[in-house]
């Protein structure tokens, strides 16, 4: 620390003497090239054939290497497409300006106009005509991040991260093709992109506790959405047929490697469909976001998993029973038993349905690797969903699973008012129970039902988790761009 203090000393030291000589932060510099198209348009040219043409350049970039040779020095400028090195020498630049460059220090940001030339080793360079120092870095760039706690200091210092660690940037890049191409595969099949309220009266949409916050003008407490989806089949009762949503969600949850309490969800419906075609239609979704990034089949930490190939289907009891259960998963008894020989607590309160999924989650849920999409959920644990005619019990609902990660979730929407009021009043008996990620009473959204909410299915898909798997990332950290952290100290 006491090293980093001297070398900023010693650069504030330079932006003294730059602001005493003139603007210290210029900005009538344009550049008209960029590193990485000069890489491809010229990296493959003999050194004959750039000195013959005599390509004249402007870039600018961050100082990233630089080697002083007295009369001559080389440098390795970094722009937001890559890097290419620059030649800088007294008879290009003139003598006083590149006895200043020499000063100049790693992390500056340059402006350099030349031409193009091989070097002898053949590195594709810019023989500099004219040199400005654009911008004085006052911090020194790390060597190298490395180790858990430079881990905390890379997500902190994010914009540090991405100067000195390529592979980042490239994970912020491919995360913005995947929603890029979840957009375009949307909107390709006619569904609308609208946006819905972030700070709510009321929270719904998801089992969740929400952050409160408070509007001063009105005098009202606000919530953070946990999730858009009433506003969205508000939406479809008002005639907006086929909707989609991406944006955040914000949840009052504990941090983990696949939990962060802001974190990005796709949402879609569509009228006149069913639980079975929003399936399919997520399948499709996930495969484009993964052709899109060139990702057809990845490996995610030592697992291969193939998204070329049909997803698979797995009913909640089948997986149980995968696991070596016999008995009746529908016995609230049998299922406390198995549940309380795991170590899993419950309550009086939890109907055979919430069990049988807790029992789920405890044993099968961690051997979903390939991507399998899990069904039969029982409807008590699924109060905005349909219930299926067969069986009122059971849920016209989904979820999809990745390596072992709820990727998805979707079902049929529940569009009977009434079975809507009754659900939610039970889960405010569970709320008043003490379950603070009970759903809300929304008597809006019961009115919505009431004006006729056409029969239709919807979906939820993590962003943030699908980017996970598609860039081999570990944790969710690793995918937002400024995870939330405890203050520094």
């Amino acid at each position: 620390m006491e090293e980093e203090n001297k070398l900023v000393e010693e650069r504030r030291e330079k932006l003294k003497a730059l602001r005493a000589a003139g603007p210290a932060f210029p900005n009538d510099f344009r550049r008209e090239h960029f590193a990485g198209e000069l890489q491809a348009a010229y990296g493959a040219k003999s050194k004959e054939e750039l000195e013959k043409a005599g390509t004249a350049v402007s870039l600018a970039g961050r100082m990233m290497l630089k080697r002083v040779m007295g009369k001559a020095s080389f440098a390795t400028l970094q722009d937001g497409t890559g890097r290419i090195q620059i030649y800088v020498t007294n008879d290009g630049v003139g003598v006083g300006v590149h006895e200043n460059f020499k000063h100049w220090d790693l992390g500056d940001i340059v402006g350099v106009e030349g031409t193009l030339f091989k070097t002898m080793k053949g590195e594709l360079t810019i023989n500099a005509r004219k040199i400005v120092l654009l911008v004085k870095a006052l911090r020194p760039l790390p060597e190298k991040f490395h180790g858990l706690a430079d881990h905390e200091m890379r997500y902190r210092q994010r914009y540090v991260d991405l100067i000195v660690n390529p592979p980042v940037k490239e994970v912020f890049l491919t995360r913005a093709k995947v929603v890029q191409a979840l957009r375009e595969t949307l909107s390709a099949d006619g569904y609308t992109e609208v946006e819905t309220p972030m700070m709510q009266p009321i929270p719904g949409g998801a089992a969740a506790r929400p952050f409160k916050t408070h509007h001063n003008a009105l005098d009202m407490d606000l919530y953070m959405r946990i999730a858009p989806e009433l506003y969205l089949k508000r939406l479809v009762v008002g005639g907006l047929e086929r909707v989609f949503e991406i944006n955040r969600n914000f949840r009052n949850e504990g941090m983990s490697t696949r939990h962060n309490p802001e974190y990005t969800m796709l949402e879609w419906y569509c009228a006149y469909q069913d639980w079975r075609y929003m399936m399919e239609h997520c399948e499709k979704l996930v495969r484009e976001a993964a052709r899109a990034v060139g990702k057809a089949s990845t490996t995610y930490q030592g697992k291969t998993i193939d998204f070329s190939k049909p997803f698979g289907r797995l009913a909640i009891p089948e997986a149980i029973r995968r696991q070596g259960i016999e008995g009746d998963l529908r016995d609230r008894k049998f299922l406390a038993s198995k549940l309380t020989a795991l170590g899993v607590e419950q309550t009086k309160d939890q109907g055979w349905g919430a069990l049988q999924l807790m029992l789920f989650e405890a044993l099968a849920e961690k051997h979903l690797v390939e991507p399998t999409f899990v069904t039969d959920f029982p409807a008590e644990v699924s109060p905005l969903s349909r219930r299926r005619d067969r069986d009122p019990d059971i849920a016209e609902r989904f979820e999809l699973f990745i390596d072992a990660k709820e990727i998805a979730n979707g079902f049929s929407e529940l569009n009977d008012p009434e079975d809507q009021a009754a659900r939610f009043l039970d889960q405010v008996k569970l709320k008043d129970a003490g379950d603070q990620e009970a759903m809300y009473y929304d008597a809006d959204y019961v009115r919505a039902l009431e004006y006729g909410l056409p029969p239709c299915a919807g979906c939820g898909l993590g962003v943030d988790r699908l980017v996970m798997l598609l860039t081999d990332s570990p944790s969710i950290r690793d995918v937002i761009l400024f995870p939330h952290m405890r203050p520094e100290g």
